[in-house]
């Protein structure tokens, strides 16, 4: 049953001449697009009577050096067998190893000069730094060592017997990694480095081995994490002990357990306050923060965490974190709504954050299911946004001088929104984003649509409206995808996974069906698959049967529409830096003006014309013709010394390093996409073979290109060198071709903005 379902997916996704294979009849239904209902997952879109899902507990011991940068950890899993299945083998995730120098996610990227507009982004392009999970044991909990094998983001475990229906398992995994500088590499969570006062800030997460869902679609979900499809993970209680420097705060999933012990009595005090408040109460102040950070205690202190029933963990923890909380009602019970942020944020995250928190769990509470948990966290950090169960990470910064525009105070509220409800998709709700991104993507930002217009009237939403989405909509359809294609090969990935499906579900709702009738069906979906793993099927057959209203020709409309390898090595562009140096780039102008090939009229003339007029005459030739343009004067020289001051050392670094680039683009005439194996023939005689995974075609099947940086001039290229591809025609595999160096300017300046808050600062002094 597993891969019959798998194969109607992939039959949803296929395209034929950009048409879909059933567009002939547009109210055709989807039965047969759809997996056949079973008894775990029944016809009316809910868990049939034979529905299960596993369990996975942690128990781990996490601590951060906070001098090097270092995270480690021990960890204790439990994992139940509640499946009907006999499993040999257990696969975890290991999505730190995205970051590791060899990762498929740098190789598979697709690249043109043309994204590297400024030294900062090639910087970063170039930056290389020892990522990657560091796994030094996995033992069974009695010492013995078990068996286990690292497939890049992906770890096999081998138990010594196959863990049978009903039966539980425990092990032990120790582990290290070096915590990523965001700035630098990127990635979801990491570090942010604050020069000013020499502190660090820690937003950490995916940052522990983490057991993959195995469940009746598609056994285990192991496909590999490279980057955009994000996370499917089972549910599981968690007891995690965080030591970190004894004077940094620490906000995590679940709730604190040793509170005696690591918070003061003031801090405690004020913690029973916010709970009875309906405002935010500060529990430790911007003052507090600020004499934090000078102090940087060399001691450690370690914080105790409990959560219950979450699909996974993360935290946040800085000497530089200002506090503050309130209480808000769900339903029966009180929660606690907190924010986190340094003084960087401020004066906007004081005023609104944990006010955006409350506002947030209060508001989906009302469109799909009580907010479950004790805490809601919103961190702030330098980032657009990520979510995590009960705690998020979110951008919006001000200025330095506290100003900020509408955009930074629209985008901070939007982002806050966003994340906070990413608690209900997909972190209850909880769908397989590696695969449907859609799923958690969009119906959260539809109902984020609902709860900004509840917290301020006429709120600019982003998205939502049928009209914002319209100009992707009848944009380029080769640009375009179907809703449902898996994350890794989306084009657009905003307007497809973010806001036409939340535009979708708002026309259903205020057009299609109704407020009334869409409410009470999505609220449905949402009481039938709260902690559990829904599949577009069970999403599509909810909204109809709790409806009674047939919608398989707007789901086919809104969600839904063979070769021989010959793969040519079609161009080939040579870069190199323009140094902006006038030594060496008037110099460099000369030599191409000198090799220029004349104009045939210029052999011609000199023929022709035995003596021009000003050859005659002296008083002709002014200022323009007696210079030479190639002479480098004290003002050349001078504009360069101050150009110089902009760069960083690494800059600078980077321009003089006389490197080439090479933008090579790949044709596939066959068809049939392939790896691309280049082999790189230098100028001494050296050779070196670039190996390129076939998923840098998933994108563009057609066309693609591909940058590769180079200490040396390459004098050739060969394609498939070793006829490893049974490419059938070989005599476009190769450039011997005449490459012409060019220069690629790259700007470093910034422009001027002022927001209108620092206008009328301005205007008052």
């Amino acid at each position: 049953m597993r891969n019959r379902a798998n194969i109607f997916y992939s039959l949803i996704v296929l395209c034929v001449s950009g048409t879909s294979l059933w567009a002939q009849n547009k109210f055709a239904q989807l039965d047969m697009e759809l997996p056949t209902p079973n008894s775990y997952r029944n016809a009316s879109g809910g868990p049939g009577h034979a529905y299960y899902q596993q369990q996975a507990d942690y128990k781990m011991d996490i601590r951060i050096d906070d001098k090097t940068q270092r995270l480690s950890g021990e960890e204790v899993i439990t994992y139940r067998n509640n499946s009907p299945d006999r499993l040999e083998f257990l696969w975890l995730q290991l999505d730190q190893n995205l970051f590791k120098p060899d990762s498929d996610s740098k190789l598979i990227r697709v690249e043109r000069m043309e994204d590297f507009r400024s030294i900062k982004s090639l910087t970063r392009r170039n930056f290389e730094y020892d990522g990657g999970f560091k796994v030094e044991s996995v033992e069974e909990t009695s010492g013995r060592a078990m068996k286990y094998f690292i497939n890049k983001t992906m770890m096999r475990i081998d138990p010594v017997k196959p863990l049978e229906p009903g039966q539980s398992i425990s092990f032990k995994i120790k582990w290290w990694y070096h915590i990523n500088d965001r700035s630098k590499v990127g990635g979801r969570s990491g570090l942010e480095y604050f020069e000013e006062d020499k502190n660090y800030l820690y937003t950490i997460a995916q940052f522990f081995p983490r057991m993959c869902v195995y469940n009746d679609v598609e056994g285990w979900q192991n496909k590999q994490f490279l980057g955009a499809g994000e996370f499917a993970l089972p549910f599981g209680d968690y007891e995690v002990k965080i030591t970190v420097p004894e004077d940094h705060i620490v906000g995590a999933t679940g709730e604190l357990q040793n509170a005696s012990q690591v918070l003061s009595s003031q801090q405690r005090d004020r913690m029973k306050q916010a709970m009875n408040s309906d405002q935010p109460v500060m529990i430790v102040t911007q003052a507090e923060a600020e004499e934090n950070e000078k102090e940087q205690s060399t001691g450690n202190k370690t914080w105790v965490f409990k959560a219950k029933n979450v699909r996974d963990f993360a935290f946040a923890s800085s000497r530089k974190f200002i506090w503050d909380a309130q209480g808000v009602d769900i339903g029966s019970k009180r929660v606690l709504a907190m924010s986190y942020f340094p003084k960087e944020g401020n004066p906007l995250w004081e005023r609104y954050s944990t006010k955006l928190v409350a506002h947030t769990i209060k508001t989906y509470s009302k469109y799909t299911i009580d907010y479950p948990y004790p805490v809601a966290i919103s961190v702030h950090t330098n980032r657009i946004g990520m979510e995590y169960p009960m705690i998020c990470f979110n951008g919006g910064r001000p200025e330095k001088d506290g100003t900020y525009s509408e955009g930074t105070k629209y985008g901070m509220w939007g982002v806050i929104i966003h994340e906070v409800g990413h608690n209900f998709f997909p972190m209850i709700i909880n769908s397989d984003e590696r695969q449907w991104t859609w799923m958690d993507e969009g119906l959260n930002t539809f109902v984020q649509y609902l709860t900004e217009q509840e917290w301020e009237r006429d709120y600019p939403s982003r998205r939502g409206p049928a009209r914002y989405i319209v100009d992707y909509m009848k944009g380029d359809p080769n640009n375009i995808a179907p809703i449902m294609t898996n994350s890794e090969s989306l084009f657009q990935f905003g307007n497809n996974a973010y806001g036409k499906p939340a535009t979708a579900l708002n026309i259903l709702r205020e057009t299609v069906m109704g407020r009334e009738l869409f409410d009470y069906a999505f609220k449905t979906y949402c009481e039938r698959w709260k902690f559990k793993h829904p599949t577009p099927a069970d999403f599509f057959r909810t909204m109809e049967e709790a409806s009674a209203v047939d919608l398989d020709w707007f789901w086919r409309g809104w969600f839904f529409t063979t070769d021989h390898v010959d793969i040519a090595l079609s161009s080939v562009k040579h870069y190199q830096l323009n140094t902006h140096n006038p030594e060496v780039e008037k110099a460099f102008q000369k030599k191409q003006d000198d090799e220029q090939v004349p104009f045939i009229k210029t052999e011609r003339n000199k023929k022709d014309i035995p003596q021009t007029v000003n050859e005659r005459d002296a008083n002709i030739d002014d200022f323009y013709a007696k210079r030479d343009v190639y002479e480098v004067d004290a003002l050349d020289k001078k504009e360069y010394e101050e150009f110089k001051k902009k760069l960083s050392a690494e800059e600078l670094e980077l321009l003089n390093k006389n490197q080439h680039y090479y933008e090579v683009s790949f044709e596939n005439i066959g068809g049939l996409v392939m790896p691309l194996i280049v082999k790189a023939n230098f100028a001494d005689g050296s050779q070196e073979t670039i190996r390129i995974p076939a998923e840098i075609w998933r994108k563009r099947h057609d066309q693609v290109s591909k940058v590769f940086v180079f200490d040396q001039e390459v004098v050739s290229l060969e394609l498939d060198p070793l006829l490893e591809t049974a490419d059938t025609d070989l005599s476009n595999n190769y450039w011997p071709t005449r490459s012409i160096p060019s220069r690629f300017e790259l700007f470093n300046e910034r422009r001027n903005y002022e927001n209108p808050m620092q206008r009328q600062k301005r205007l008052q002094e």
